[in-house]
């Protein structure tokens, strides 16, 4: 006790009831006992626990001390026990339980965001969805392949590891949250029915991830990052791993569809697109809403949408069509306030059939429509004129290449 707390006993009874209440990390027990014995004691406790028990006896045979071991003690101590022997044995067990449930850990672990891995994830929460009500929770970070197409796979670890500290600030400690792969994650909340709750957890992992990515990658940033989540409940919707993960995967197919960056429950009906009863009304529903002059200023999925788009049209097509990268050269601490003057430049200088979208702090992409690789000159010729008219002298000049998209 000097080194130990301790909790006695006098029965194998009463050793049963202490264990569920108490859950002790080592068991000391005599062999001969009245009722239950230690031998009977040990194949209860194995039937709950892999708790290291140790055999304390007078009985001085080998068949004893062999079926005892057989039955996996982790010690056999005969009587009268040396007790500065007897403390140093339950040391190196103890020692010995602690390296092995180290190893355990780092075992289950995600070695980049310190969440569980697959396997540990779904083992864990297949155990407590079985048990314990609660929502399950699956979690894709949006958008997240242009992070590593465009700033390198470091910066997309970084944001990774920045998600995974998010997701865990959202649950307890008693929750349990884990990486599938990639940017996909998974998370049990053991008793949680409001759906309002998760709406405002998914809603808090939308914003922050967004403040946290322009923090590293320039206010500028455009890539649309962002949590879909989908949402089942046990024992409603299933008890184990397998069947909820499914249900909620299916819920997270319709915030996909949907425009991303929400939350879905399994079974829950949304909001369909509006449907049109003729080609006309479709047209309507579809057009945009007052169109602005200039070019058409868009975000990267947008614009990845009528780049791929474009290169589908044919080359005779394609030939008429310039992509164009604008560069900045501008000290960083005007680098957002530069971006902004240039940009609404971009957009009022090029026609309403181009397309513009920002990508990072200091660089611009345009997609130009019926120009020939010649008209090139003349439209860069102008971009620097009204640049120079209207803003150089405060800030920079910029760099421009272009390609042909034949």
């Amino acid at each position: 006790s000097a080194q130990y707390e301790t909790l006695c006993v006098t029965s194998g009874e009463e050793a049963l009831e202490l264990f569920e209440r108490e859950n002790p990390d080592l068991v000391l027990s005599d062999l001969r006992m009245p009722n239950m014995d230690g031998y009977e004691l040990r194949r209860r406790l194995q039937e709950r626990s892999n708790v290291p028990f140790i055999f304390m006896t007078a009985d001085e045979s080998n068949e004893s001390e062999s079926k005892g071991l057989n039955l996996g003690a982790a010690d056999y101590i005969r009587k009268p026990a040396n007790a500065e022997v007897l403390i140093r044995r339950i040391g190196n067990i103890m020692q010995n339980v602690e390296r092995i449930h180290g190893l355990k850990e780092a075992a289950s672990e995600d070695k980049m965001t310190g969440l569980l891995n697959k396997a540990a994830a779904e083992g864990k929460i297949d155990e407590a969805c079985r048990k314990v009500p609660g929502a399950f929770l699956m979690i894709d970070l949006d958008s997240f392949k242009p992070v590593n197409d465009l700033y390198g796979h470091d910066m997309g670890d970084r944001i990774l590891v920045c998600f995974a500290e998010l997701i865990k600030s959202i649950i307890r400690s008693t929750d349990i949250a884990g990486r599938l792969g990639g940017d996909e994650f998974a998370a049990y909340l053991l008793h949680v029915k409001d759906e309002d709750v998760i709406r405002r957890k998914s809603a808090y992992l939308n914003e922050q991830i967004l403040l946290f990515a322009k923090e590293y990658m320039g206010s500028g940033l455009t890539i649309p990052l962002g949590a879909s989540v989908g949402v089942a409940f046990a024992p409603e919707d299933g008890a184990d791993f397998a069947t909820l993960s499914k249900k909620a995967d299916k819920a997270l197919y319709r915030v996909k569809n949907g425009g991303k960056h929400g939350v879905a429950f399994y079974g829950t009906r949304q909001s369909a697109p509006p449907t049109a009863k003729s080609i006309s009304n479709m047209r309507k529903i579809l057009a945009e809403r007052s169109p602005e002059p200039g070019a058409f200023m868009v975000d990267f999925e947008r614009f990845k949408c009528l780049y791929q788009f474009i290169l589908r049209l044919g080359e005779e097509y394609r030939r008429r069509v310039q992509f164009m990268e604008f560069t900045l050269s501008v000290d960083e601490p005007r680098e957002d306030e530069a971006a902004q003057v240039f940009g609404d430049m971009l957009k009022g200088s090029l026609r309403r059939g181009d397309c513009v979208m920002q990508n990072g702090a200091t660089k611009f992409f345009a997609i130009l429509t019926n120009v020939e690789e010649e008209d090139v000159k003349s439209v860069l010729s102008r971009l620097r004129a009204k640049w120079a008219q209207e803003a150089a002298a405060d800030y920079c000049d910029f760099g421009c290449e272009t390609e042909n998209l034949a």
